[in-house]
């Protein structure tokens, strides 16, 4: 049950901690303690429903809808698009920064972004559901159990360690140039991103 269950967080750990829109995202509001709790919550406990789907066999239906991942892949790249947008005019425009710390974003809008940083990245689908899914056919019964919860308990580790150890730099953001310095990094990783995505989207 050990073995199965190391498996399932390293291979987790491994595709949630590159940097991604998501990770951007969490650390921003980490940094400065808005909602951190219940967007670090979402964030796993989106990774662990879909984990359960993948080990539980959809894995199999997902890789054969290209429908579905065009769909995605097309609104993610709006998205993020969008949000790159934001990030540089943060940084043009640091005006709205009190204290060297940018104003927080109300609940409903960053639960919002939240669920699209999730569910609008086509890779999420083809990482946690087609790939955790399928390396799972390797166990059975309870073993397969363990590789799930192993590969679930890896996203809660990260993104609350992600979430609330971000206030380590804080120091480090104590002046509003660091913040300009931090949306400028996040705009060009969403930009990136939603290059990324068109380019997969229009080769399809």
């Amino acid at each position: 049950m050990l073995a199965p269950a190391l498996s399932g967080f390293t291979l987790g750990a491994s595709l949630i901690i590159a940097i991604g829109a998501q990770n951007a995202f969490i650390l921003r509001q980490g940094l400065i303690r808005s909602h951190v709790f219940i967007l670090c919550f979402i964030c796993a406990l989106s990774d662990a429903v879909l984990i359960a789907a993948g080990v539980g066999g959809l894995g199999s239906l997902i890789a054969t809808a290209p429908v579905l991942i065009s769909a995605v892949t097309l609104g993610g790249a709006i998205f993020l698009a969008t949000y790159a947008f934001m990030a540089f005019r943060r940084a043009a425009h640091p005006g709205s920064m009190a204290a060297g710390k940018p104003e927080a974003m109300p609940l409903a809008a960053a639960v919002s972004a939240c669920l699209a940083f999730t569910f609008l990245n086509p890779h999420v689908y083809l990482d946690t559901v087609v790939l955790l899914g399928g390396l799972s056919a390797r166990y059975e019964g309870w073993a397969r159990l363990a590789y799930g919860l192993g590969a679930a308990i890896a996203s809660f580790v990260w993104f609350f360690g992600l979430g609330y150890g971000a206030r380590l730099l804080e120091p480090l953001f104590a002046r509003p140039a660091a913040w300009r310095v931090l949306d400028v990094i996040i705009g060009v990783v969403m930009s990136l991103l939603a290059i990324s995505l068109l380019v997969k989207f229009f080769s399809a």
